[in-house]
């Protein structure tokens, strides 16, 4: 009932609403659908206020997104299929996501170009560098594509790790995990059900590429996320 309330107000409400209105709308339903979950949220470090700024995190889960939209104001670059999912696709397009065809070498030139259009304008972007969701005990290779937009639009990036654990004994818990070829009704089904979670949201410092080019700031960034899980 949540998500359908939401899905009118972005069909009805959003426009008539500033940029500003609908983040600030966006950030609220995260942080009550969330609750609805069971899911406590846990911020550790400065989450950004204003861009232009890239956060990089890694994926474990659809809920990393609600996760993120909770602590901060940002907008994140998704695969194209998501536009096309029943409630989710509305919901992702409302919360002003971007949108890349994975497959399509153009297609990831134009969304590098699109990512840097909007840092330049102020925008805080978030993107998963790994590509896909990992399983929530390590973190994958990190692809350096969309870490370009960063340094081309100079500007800063900023390094988010993300965990769920147990809100109890604060034991590592793979609940909201979403990998292979589960389904996302399977995946829901299973954090409705599980023991009372906490999403720990960790962010890094902000810094600047300085002279280094993607693969080097992608390596160094997924280092900073990996030591913060382990901290």
């Amino acid at each position: 009932m949540h998500m359908l309330r939401w899905c009118a107000e972005v069909v009805w409400l959003f426009p008539r609403l500033t940029p500003a209105g609908r983040t600030g709308q966006v950030q609220a339903w995260a942080r009550t659908l969330l609750t609805r979950l069971d899911v406590e949220l846990k911020i550790v470090g400065t989450p950004p206020r204003a861009g232009p700024l890239l956060l990089v995190a890694n994926h474990i889960s659809w809920v990393d997104i609600l996760a993120l939209h909770a602590t901060c104001l940002c907008r994140f670059v998704a695969k194209a299929d998501v536009k096309r999912w029943p409630l989710i696709g509305t919901l992702a397009t409302g919360a002003g996501t971007l949108y890349v065809q994975r497959e399509s070498r153009r297609d990831a030139m134009r969304i590098v170009h699109d990512m840097e259009q909007a840092l330049r304008e102020g925008s805080i972007l978030a993107v998963f560098p790994e590509g896909t969701t990992g399983d929530g005990d390590s973190v994958l290779p990190f692809h350096a594509n969309l870490i370009q937009a960063a340094i081309s639009a100079d500007a800063p990036v900023q390094a988010v790790a993300i965990q769920f654990v147990d809100a109890t004994s604060g034991r590592s818990s793979r609940a909201v995990s979403y990998t292979g070829d589960e389904s996302l009704v399977r995946s829901i089904w299973r954090t409705l059900a599980a023991q009372p979670l906490c999403a720990v949201v960790s962010f890094g410092s902000v810094q600047c590429a300085d002279g280094r080019d993607r693969r080097t700031l992608a390596q160094e960034l997924r280092s900073e996320i990996v030591a913060m899980r382990q901290a």
